[in-house]
């Protein structure tokens, strides 16, 4: 079974940089590595240099609205997925794509998470990376977890939403082995009232990773991190992988 990592947080606070940071890491200690990008935003393709023309949710509107006789929408999403999945060099990616929208996409759901289980079994590992509504955990598209890293910056209201997605992990009943918070774009460790905080949320920090203006620039024009380097990650992800 592979090791699976979900990454989670609110927008703005570089969880997607930490994903790409941490799937090249994974691949550095080797892979191969299985990207599922579940933010409706999508833009973990365009930090790992890959392209993308098809989401899962193009696919889940077409099954909910197959009628051929001759095929099973199981089958249909089966053969589907297969040829939306981008491959690079020891790594994956699938994107869940925008929101369902109305009606009941239950069987569907259910349909996605098998298939998402089976192809797992491929891989050493899998990232997610969610948005901070966790819908596709919450719903349990995404099966079990082995560690959810939750990324927050240093505000008030980074770390609140953190520990508002470690709060609907916890009543949504998905199975979790470990969690911890990581502190994004850090100009220092934090002051004792949100230490206090997160020690009351019962979450702990995993570390803390400086702000820098190279990578804030990647992300502003939309580059490829893989020639940027962020060795104190490395703790870190040590610990997490």
């Amino acid at each position: 079974m592979p090791y699976v990592i979900a990454v989670a947080g609110k927008g703005g606070v570089g969880k997607t940089t930490i994903t790409a940071f941490l799937i090249r890491r994974l691949l550095n200690i080797g892979g191969p590595v299985l990207a599922i990008d579940a933010d409706p935003n999508s833009n973990l393709n365009t930090l790992l240099g890959l392209e993308y023309k098809e989401t899962i949710a193009d696919i889940r509107e077409e099954a909910k609205n197959l009628s051929s006789p001759g095929l099973s929408k199981s089958d249909f999403f089966n053969m589907r997925l297969q040829e939306i999945v981008i491959e690079g060099k020891g790594l994956d990616l699938l994107v869940m794509g925008r929101p369902e929208g109305s009606g009941c996409y239950c069987a569907v759901n259910n349909i996605l998470r098998e298939y998402l289980s089976r192809l797992g079994k491929n891989y050493k590992f899998v990232v997610i990376d969610n948005e901070a509504g966790m819908e596709h955990l919450s719903r349990r598209t995404a099966g079990n977890i082995d560690k959810l890293l939750l990324v927050s910056d240093a505000t008030m209201v980074g770390m609140t939403s953190a520990i508002n997605v470690f709060d609907t992990a916890k009543k949504a009943g998905i199975k979790i082995n470990n969690i911890s918070l990581l502190i994004n774009k850090s100009r220092g460790e934090l002051d004792d009232k949100k230490k206090i905080l997160i020690e009351k949320s019962g979450l702990k920090i995993a570390g803390y990773t400086p702000f820098k203006q190279e990578i804030e620039k990647n992300s502003e024009f939309g580059g490829d991190l893989s020639k940027i380097g962020l060795k104190e990650l490395d703790e870190i992800f040590r610990e997490v992988s």
